[in-house]
């Protein structure tokens, strides 16, 4: 059976390269020529054609669509009992009969005669073997999965992964080129016979020769990111500035007044709209709750001049004082600069704002916020009604240089399926590096010396140690971009150790939505055995968007991801994002004495990788996809009927389908390599239908991945709101910012936000269909 490529009712790509045709969709508001969005859902939904094989019955009343909580994303048991649990679902999928049935009806006898045969063949052989001279030893068979899961997961010790550790961090040269030689030997004397040390030059922005400052004209004070005072002794000491700017930023010096703007937020910035002219004034700005790059965004957009970057205390996880502690943000989404036409000549800026990161410490200062020590209340900071505005200066003195960056790749051969990729990525950067790079050659080791026993794995995985990833995860999205082509119809998940212990306190993971089942289930295997006594927290299992390398694979390319992490609290909806701000980072050995937290970090990401790499049918799982789609649509009041619809008909076809995909996967008779291939590539592609053309600064395209709040909500949605409240506020205050929008534009911003998520289902819906005629037609062909 030959694949074939399948286009939406708008020419949009399902499988494989492009369709001619395909819709392109803009984000950008400011189009004249923005359809009637309803009535083109109505349009959408009416040229949709279900499965032809299938005989749905009449459209599903909306009121089918029942609410799940989000704690039913993830169910212990299984894939296709968490809708059977449903009360209230009624499937209205039914499978045609056809020659499939009467084939059956025919072979009934025939097998109950093949089965005789067989039983009198296999008693004969018994009777042969016990008679037979026991000289010739039978040939040794390869161990089960949970045998091998077993010593894979014996051979991991904490030990030896604080002496790997302990390796890496007393090399004489801290480079990134020599850590990466380093890699390359060890992985190399470990047995992968396949490891690649590739290197390209990008631009990249670093700290410049003196200090960035801020300066209160009204004290007559000059600050340093840190609260310090300025002290021309110390302006020459590169600690001081190590981890205290934001790479990308515009330089130069701008005067304007202190404006609190707090999180950024769309009525943040329609609150102090109202009091003062924004032009060229410099906002105070709290990190949470919005992706960084979006907030600036709207910043720049009302004319702001500059942005100084706080932490609030309130956020900060427990334990953690911040007040007067530096840190270091980057303005790139992602990739080397000089691709997109940024040159050094050209200041090698990404964003129009001066932009600087400081400490809660001269955040308080500048705001003129009052102390409140000893409070047992952690009271957020935020400027007094009656206090004075203040004049300041902040002066950016970033420098721009072109540098070479180190990617390590080892292959791991797969036998089966050798053109199938697993991909395994960590970084070695000396600020971020932290135990990663241990834990992977640990992973390395466990798994060479596995197949120096006799096992192959079925799929080829790919461990990468990524250079790059502080300044704008450079390796990882170069090396993706030049490898686009392969990766789209070869790479089946992405695991990630980006920063695997980032505190002792709770164990987290992050998963794309068809990888939530699988990673559950680790998660709850591990908590059984936890490293602290059976005081640890039940599984803690979500899609948002991760931060780090794999934001590439699983936005750009929409490969399925996960990641197991340790981190210091359990992220509450604001601080889920505070990872943007780039801290000094204490060392493993600091963090994880025993590098125990490193060993159970180790253990589960070598189950998800013998899981991904050696299962027949690979652990995805399209129901979670459906579950995580309905819970965002939960609001019936504010959801066009089509779209429901939509779901309703996806969640029909996809429930169908898994069930079907269990015959593989449990019964050895049905995994004919062909079929089964063709069966792996349906289920790793179904998250590529919901990839949009563009999406606002800081959001995924991937629209499967939430960003943290209270209401699960499709994050293009989400934002498409905070748009229409924007702009409603610009076009009424009379701003002078330069790129105020239509009203046109506003209203019709969350119509084309609907329009995007129902094209993406009716994707998806074909491609399950596609899937379900590989179970129609495949057993009439078998011989």
């Amino acid at each position: 059976m030959a694949y074939r490529k399948v286009c939406d009712s708008q020419g949009g790509p399902l499988v494989g390269e492009p369709c001619p045709g395909a819709l392109e969709l803009d984000w950008d508001l400011d189009k004249e020529e923005l359809p009637a969005a309803g009535q083109d859902l109505e349009r959408r939904q009416t040229q949709h054609v279900d499965c032809q094989r299938a005989d749905p019955g009449p459209d599903p009343d909306p009121e089918f669509l029942e609410p799940i909580p989000p704690s039913v994303s993830v169910s212990p048991h299984g894939r296709f009992e968490r809708l059977q649990e449903d009360p209230n679902y009624i499937s209205h999928f039914t499978r045609t009969p056809g020659h499939k049935g009467q084939r059956r009806l025919h072979c009934f006898l025939l097998r109950y005669l093949a089965a005789g045969v067989a039983l009198f063949i296999l008693g004969f052989l018994i009777g042969w073997f016990l008679h037979s001279p026991s000289s010739v030893k039978p040939k040794a068979l390869a161990p089960e999965s949970s045998d091998l899961l077993e010593e894979l997961l014996t051979r991991i010790s904490a030990d030896k992964i604080e002496a790997l550790q302990w390796s890496i961090s007393r090399q004489p040269d801290s480079s990134e080129e020599a850590r990466a030689r380093f890699l390359y030997r060890q992985w190399v004397g470990l047995g992968l016979t396949d490891v690649q040390l590739s290197n390209l030059t990008a631009l990249l922005s670093l700290p410049g020769p003196a200090p960035n400052s801020v300066t209160d004209h009204s004290a007559g004070q000059c600050f340093l990111p840190t609260g310090e005072s300025c002290d021309q002794s110390r302006a020459n000491e590169p600690s001081n500035q190590q981890f205290s700017y934001a790479a990308y930023s515009a330089v130069g010096t701008l005067q304007g007044e202190v404006v609190d703007v707090q999180y950024g937020s769309a009525e943040d910035l329609k609150r102090v709209k109202q009091i003062m002219n924004l032009t060229g004034q410099i906002a105070v700005m709290k990190l949470g709750r919005a992706p960084l790059l979006y907030k600036l965004s709207l910043l720049s957009e009302l004319g702001f001049g500059a942005a100084l970057l706080y932490v609030d205390p309130c956020d900060a996880p427990q334990g953690q004082s911040m007040w007067s502690q530096a840190f270091s943000v980057t303005l790139n989404p992602g990739g080397n600069p000089a691709r997109v036409g940024v040159s050094e000549g050209a200041a090698g800026s990404l964003s129009s704002l001066l932009v600087q990161p400081i400490s809660p410490v001269l955040a308080q200062t500048l705001l003129s916020a009052p102390v409140r020590e000893g409070a047992e209340v952690c009271t957020p900071l935020s400027r007094p009604p009656n206090a004075d505005r203040k004049t300041i200066a902040l002066t950016v003195g970033n420098r721009w240089a072109n540098k070479k960056i180190y990617n390590v790749v080892g292959y791991l051969k797969g036998k089966k399926n050798p053109d199938r990729y697993v991909l395994v990525g960590s970084h070695h950067g000396a600020q971020r590096g932290g135990g990663a790079s241990a834990i992977m050659t640990e992973l390395i080791a466990a798994f060479t010396e596995q197949t120096k026993k006799g096992w192959v794995p079925d799929r080829t995985t790919v461990f990468c140690s990524w250079g790059g990833s502080a300044p704008g995860h450079v390796g990882s999205y170069e090396w993706g971009k030049e490898n686009t082509v392969v990766l789209q119809s070869s790479a089946v998940a992405y695991i990630s150790l980006d920063s695997p212990v980032r505190g002792t306190e709770t164990l987290r993971a992050t998963a794309s939505p068809s990888l939530l089942q699988l990673t559950s289930d680790i998660h709850r295997r591990q908590l059984l055995s936890c490293i602290r006594g059976g005081n640890c927290p039940g599984p803690n299992v979500s899609s948002l968007q991760m931060p780090g390398d794999s934001a590439f694979f699983s936005d750009v390319l929409a490969v399925p991801t996960l990641e197991f992490s340790f981190q210091q609290t359990t992220a509450d909806q604001v601080s889920s994002l505070l990872s943007e701000a780039q801290y000094s980072v204490d060392s493993p050995q600091t963090l994880d004495p025993l590098f125990k937290f490193h060993e159970t970090i180790a253990k589960m990401t070598a189950e998800a990788i013998l899981r991904l790499v050696n299962d027949p049918v690979l652990p995805f799982d399209t129901l979670d996809i459906v579950l995580d789609i309905q819970n965002k649509l939960r609001d019936k009041s504010s959801v066009p009927p089509p779209l429901l619809r939509a779901a309703s008909f996806l969640r029909d076809h996809v429930a169908f389908f898994q069930s079907e995909v269990m015959r593989p996967a449990n019964d050895p008779k049905e995994r004919d390599p062909a079929h089964v291939r063709m069966l792996n590539d349906v289920l790793r592609d179904v998250e590529k239908s919901f990839i949009v053309a563009r999406a606002p600064p800081g959001i995924y395209r991937n629209l499967l991945y939430s960003l943290p709040g209270s209401t699960a909500k499709f994050s293009i949605l989400r934002f498409s709101e905070d748009a229409v409240l924007f702009c409603n506020h610009s076009d009424s205050s009379g701003s002078s910012a330069p790129a105020e929008r239509s009203d046109a534009s506003c209203s019709g911003a969350r119509e084309r936000a609907l329009d995007l998520i129902l094209g993406a289902m009716h994707s998806a819906d074909r491609l399950i269909c596609f899937g379900l005629e590989l179970f129609e037609n495949y057993p009439a062909d078998r011989k």
